[in-house]
């Protein structure tokens, strides 16, 4: 029996029906396990929000993305396999090196500053803003 996937749209669980959708399959047995409606006026706007929002605002919600995501690994190793067909091992290994790129992505305001280095030259300071 498919399932209907949901999203999380404007702070709250989506379940409603738009005009487009697509089936999810699983990878080893090609059956429809579930159907996703898509959401991407939700997703233009959320981009709005974001982007008008502060770095320290952003990179608090990283930091607890980030949380989140390590806490449910095997969870969304389950997912990746069941949607990718990936041994478990591997899907573990892909949400792992996720975290690595959240863990990035958490340190980007800092190289958001620019830097400055004093006497790379006699007499010669140079700076770089972002």
């Amino acid at each position: 029996m498919a399932q209907r996937i949901t999203h999380w749209i404007d702070g709250k669980p989506f379940g409603g029906g738009t005009e487009r959708s697509s089936e999810v399959f699983d990878p080893a047995t090609g059956q429809v396990t579930g159907h996703v409606d898509l959401a991407v006026a939700g997703a233009s706007s959320a981009a709005r929000a974001w982007g008008a929002s502060s770095l320290s605002s952003r990179t608090k919600v990283l930091f607890k993305f980030r949380e989140l995501l390590d806490a449910r690994k095997e969870d969304v190793a389950a997912l990746i396999t069941a949607e990718h067909g990936k041994v478990a091992s591997d899907a573990v290994g892909e949400v792992t090196r996720g975290l690595e790129v959240v863990e990035f992505a958490c340190g980007i305001a800092h190289l958001l500053k620019g830097e400055a280095s004093e006497q790379i030259s006699t007499r010669v300071d140079t700076a770089s803003y972002r």
